[in-house]
């Protein structure tokens, strides 16, 4: 079981994962250098994995598609080189492993249906175990922290007054198009493959000044193209719990959708809520550290939603093989010039 201090240093050090040690330390009332220990000893166990940029892609004129495969491979071996080949396929910007009805689950972002169902077609021609499947067209997906992890914990009002942690980050949607620099279209870039990169290395990295990278870097967090930097966790050697519902609504208003959402963003255990297009309407992340409290979230959702929830299923997750929020082929020089998002 993790202790109440060591998820109070999960939650800070993950959800922020672009905050300087002496930072992160005043914010979580601590040393910097015992901080600083215990960060390395949670990285060092591989409890705490990969960094990466949250990146709103409906600003870049993009489309995300998701793709649960069923049977996708039979042996840890074939397994392996499936993953290995996808993370190296230029649209494909997330890999997870379920545990149930599907076993795979990979997103990707394409500026069109046709040009996405081309690079599908493509990627799975190369592995015949890939051949059952179905697709799923994300509108909207809205990320809440991990509050989960604070229960009980002195530093859980700390989240709720700081500037620093957003209640619902929403990715996705409507965005009106305007054209980005090449400058920032490179600190992006820069960013997505190094979350954590600092200022100073960024600068020279892009060829600017601190002070010029700072200031396109804030501003394109103000214009909300950036949204945030986060670590991916190892749950199962964490001992945590998490699953994907999948729900199918009726008779929705405008009022009980909103009263749904309101009971999802209240939720500490529910950590992402997509809204989707296709054989259902909702994916929602649901992740605790009991297996018993996830049952109770199904049992009080079904209770209380009973008027809108025309079909409830659910799946175990196993844990993410990458996640990115930018595909790389956005940054091929032949794509890069032409490059328009939204503000």
């Amino acid at each position: 079981m993790v202790s109440l201090s060591e998820r109070e240093i999960i939650f800070f050090y993950t959800e922020q994962a672009r905050l300087k040690m002496k930072g992160l330390a005043l914010l979580m009332k601590r040393s910097p250098q015992r901080l600083k220990y215990n960060l390395k000893t949670l990285e060092t166990t591989n409890l705490v994995l990969k960094p990466f940029s949250i990146i709103d892609y409906s600003y870049f004129g993009l489309h995300l598609f998701r793709v649960y495969f069923k049977g996708g491979y039979i042996s840890e071996k074939d397994k392996e080189k499936i993953l290995q080949k996808i993370k190296e396929h230029p649209y494909v910007i997330s890999i997870a492993e379920l545990t149930g009805g599907y076993d795979l689950v990979l997103e990707m972002q394409a500026p069109n249906a046709s040009r996405f169902n081309k690079e599908l077609k493509s990627m799975i021609s190369q592995f015949p175990n890939l051949n059952n499947y179905k697709i799923i067209l994300n509108i909207v997906t809205h990320l809440y922290p991990r509050s989960y992890l604070l229960k009980g914990s002195r530093l859980l009002k700390e989240v709720s007054v700081t500037s620093n942690f957003e209640n619902d980050i929403v990715i996705g949607g409507d965005r009106e198009y305007q054209k980005l620099t090449d400058t920032e279209i490179n600190i992006i870039k820069n960013l997505l493959y190094t979350p954590r990169v600092r200022l100073t290395k960024l600068a020279k990295a892009t060829n600017l000044n601190v002070k010029t990278a700072t200031k396109i870097l804030q501003n394109l967090q103000n214009r909300n193209i950036i949204r945030g930097f986060q670590h991916l966790l190892d749950i199962n050697a964490l001992g945590f719990f998490r699953q994907r519902w999948f729900l199918k609504l009726h008779n929705i208003s405008q009022e009980r959708e909103n009263d749904l959402m309101d009971y999802f963003l209240k939720t500490p255990e529910i950590i992402q809520v997509n809204k989707t297009v296709g054989d259902w309407d909702m994916e929602v992340e649901v992740e605790s550290l009991e297996k018993t409290k996830v049952r109770f979230l199904i049992v009080q959702l079904r209770e209380n939603f009973i008027d809108l929830i025309e079909n409830f299923n659910n799946i175990e997750f196993y844990q993410y093989h990458q996640r990115t929020f930018l595909p790389k082929y956005l940054f091929q020089d032949n794509v890069k010039n032409s490059t328009s998002i939204s503000n």
